[in-house]
């Protein structure tokens, strides 16, 4: 039997996010994808003999803005590249009294508020629906806690990240009505981006780094660039420390997610093999690639 391939860890880059530090044996390459550019080259590398793919997020210099960025092609390139295990970090607005700025947060649920954005790999010649009940693979997230724990950062395992479309930050009413939905943080990045990881059959986790409280604090200003840039650049630091710890901490892991998360199309597929389009099921080569191939492939719905 062939051993189990050692994982590939692919870190996605937020705000203030450009570069892993400990990297060897880097280079920066063009990954190309059928869903269009990523929004930069990835860096390949080494940390600690761990074979890691980084991608930031908004392009070098932040020249992406969130609505523009292409999710598809991202997760694609990262898919392509071999990734197992996705690792997304973004800066983020706090709902919460008890979650200040300087905080990371390892979210497990999501409220997906964005709206000018394509969210699925699948559509018209290939349908698919993937279970997004536990949209986080909990050994990620116990990874990254432990790290941040490790390294004294602050820490809150669990939390719903609100996303929003942006770029503008949100009315007063907007987050009160959110903190009143119970969320923890707010962003503007990571939808569609887990659902398309789900989709992709990577593990995924998400950290939101918090750079303000975003405008419901009666006793903060409301959130400007200038004061999350500030606390993001301290945010930063950290970050790179935190991946820095925590891809040694994965890389024992070998062999399936224990989650399922290396299967989630296994019951997703509806659109029966004889009627899929050739040419939708060439552009899903990487993302869906292992459960388009099994053999007595059946709809679940």
């Amino acid at each position: 039997m062939t051993p189990p391939s050692p994982p590939v860890i692919g870190i996605l880059g937020g705000s203030g996010l450009y570069q892993i530090d400990g990297l060897q044996d880097v280079s920066w390459r063009k990954v190309s994808s059928p869903f269009g550019e990523p929004s930069d080259e990835l860096c390949f590398g080494t940390l600690e003999g761990t074979r890691v793919v980084f991608l930031p997020r908004h392009g070098r210099g932040h020249r992406i803005s969130p609505s523009e960025i292409n999710f598809r092609a991202n997760i694609d390139a990262l898919k392509r590249s071999g990734v197992t295990d996705l690792l997304s970090l973004s800066a983020v607005g706090s709902l919460r009294e008890d979650l200040p700025p300087g905080t990371f947060v390892v979210v497990d649920q999501f409220i997906d508020r964005t709206f000018a954005r394509t969210k699925s790999f699948f559509g018209t010649g290939c349908v698919a629906h993937v279970s997004m009940a536990r949209p986080v693979c909990t050994r990620l997230g116990d990874a990254l806690v432990g790290a941040c724990e490790g390294l004294d950062i602050p820490v809150k395992r669990g939390g719903t990240y609100l996303v929003m479309e942006g770029p503008q930050f949100s009315s007063l009413a907007e987050s009160e009505l959110y903190r009143g939905w119970g969320c923890s943080v707010i962003g503007m990045t990571n939808m569609p981006e887990a659902k398309l990881a789900r989709e992709a059959e990577l593990c995924y986790a998400s950290v939101g780094m918090v750079t303000d409280f975003d405008c419901w604090h009666p006793d903060h200003e409301d959130v400007t660039v200038d004061q999350v840039v500030s606390v993001l650049l301290a945010n930063a630091g950290k970050a790179r420390a935190l991946v820095k710890n925590v891809v040694p901490r994965l890389a024992g892991h070998a062999g399936p997610c224990r989650h399922g998360c290396q299967r989630a199309l296994d019951h997703a597929l509806i659109t029966a093999p004889e009627a899929r389009d050739p040419a939708v099921l060439q552009r899903l080569d990487a993302v869906a690639g292992r459960a388009l191939n099994r053999q007595g492939s059946t709809p679940h719905v």
